[in-house]
């Protein structure tokens, strides 16, 4: 498997699942950090049992759609892997290249998307799309909406739904109720992800509430300075980032995790993790209609129409008058999660989609 994002340690976890099994003999090809956002994010450590991890550092790293691996021939030489699951977009030029080498070695090959907006790419990124849809032994897409897409802009070939990562039951317990209502946001500061909305919701709350925010970007400043003028800076805190492995330790500290993404031309919600690991927490959520959201939360959650402030605090209050409808949506969530979305139960479809590869089946 090659996967910069697999720095993560929370994402090799799914991993380790994988080689659990002992169906498969799994080397993973990684960096040993990426470039995020302007700062060195180093490889972390962890979940690195049952599988090799060889470390290489792309050329351009941190550019996610030009980036490549100038020795990932030689690796691809000495492993002789039957399957390599490259976990990039197929408009991206490592793909391109990993794809070229996949043919060299003999082995299937299959991508991984997250697209879920129907979108003409400029050269040479659409060439890396037609190359790939066409070479490729066979594709996963981490949504519905990323499916349609690819059948849609004419990909034939077998075609699996499966999120990118799961969540571990294991690491994470449901939270004791306390006297003020908590409401949480985890993610980027940034427009498209609703926070002003959230903000502008959360403000017209009556009641004992705090709202409490962990992630950093753009409008990290707004947010301190809109909580001001409203006079609500000693119940908006914001926590910053941390690493993933703390994000669960934040999600039961809250009563209710929110994701009020808004749709734009160029992007929509294309699955929002947060919202698995918030019900692994056994935490009601409420999401908007925006992309994969309502498909994610199920009947395990409250929605809202993208950017309705009004109908976001109205979902807040039913679940602030309403501890038991909590208790309900926090077990259907984990519920869910358990059914669909832990690490386990998508590290089994992994292999699968493995299997069905190398047998050539429909």
């Amino acid at each position: 498997m090659l996967s910069h994002a697999c720095y993560v340690a929370a994402y090799r976890r799914k991993l380790e699942e994988m080689a659990a099994t002992g169906r498969v003999d799994l080397t993973l090809i990684v960096p040993p950090h990426w470039q995020a956002g302007g700062r060195k994010a180093i490889f972390e450590s962890g979940n690195s049992q049952g599988y090799e991890i060889v470390h290489d550092n792309p050329v351009l790293n941190g550019h996610h759609h030009l980036h490549f691996y100038r020795h990932l021939g030689g690796h691809l030489r000495r492993l002789k892997p039957d399957v390599f699951h490259i976990d990039e977009e197929p408009y991206d030029l490592v793909t391109f290249c990993a794809l070229r080498q996949a043919r060299k070695v003999g082995a299937k090959s299959l991508f991984f998307t997250w697209q879920n907006l129907y979108r003409s790419y400029p050269p040479p990124f659409g060439y890396f799309e037609k190359y790939a849809l066409s070479h490729c032994d066979g594709a996963i897409a981490g949504s519905q909406e990323a499916a349609a897409i690819l059948r849609r802009k004419g990909y034939q070939g077998p075609l699996f739904e499966i999120p990118q990562f799961g969540v571990d039951l294991e690491s994470v317990q449901p939270k004791m109720p306390g006297p003020t209502f908590r409401i949480g946001y985890v993610g980027r500061l940034v427009k498209e992800k609703g926070i002003l909305i959230l903000l502008k919701a959360v403000a017209g709350l009556e009641g004992n509430w705090e709202f409490h925010l962990l992630g950093d970007g753009r409008l990290r400043q707004q947010i301190v300075e809109t909580a001001r003028l409203a006079s609500l800076s000693d119940r908006v805190r914001l926590v910053g980032g941390v690493p993933s492995a703390e994000v669960p330790s934040f999600l039961r500290q809250l009563d209710v995790l929110v994701l009020p993404s808004l749709s734009t031309f160029r992007w929509k919600e294309q699955f929002g993790r947060v919202l698995t690991e918030a019900m692994a927490c056994g935490l009601p959520v409420v999401g908007s209609d925006s992309g994969e959201i309502p498909h994610v939360i199920g009947e395990a959650g409250l929605l809202f129409h993208e950017g309705d402030v009004e109908g976001l605090r109205s979902q807040l209050r039913r679940l602030m008058g309403d501890p038991g409808l909590r208790v309900r949506l926090g077990k259907l969530g984990r519920e869910r999660v358990e059914a669909h979305y832990t690490h386990r139960r998508i590290a089994e479809k992994t292999l699968e989609a493995y299997d069905k590869i190398v047998s050539g089946a429909p």
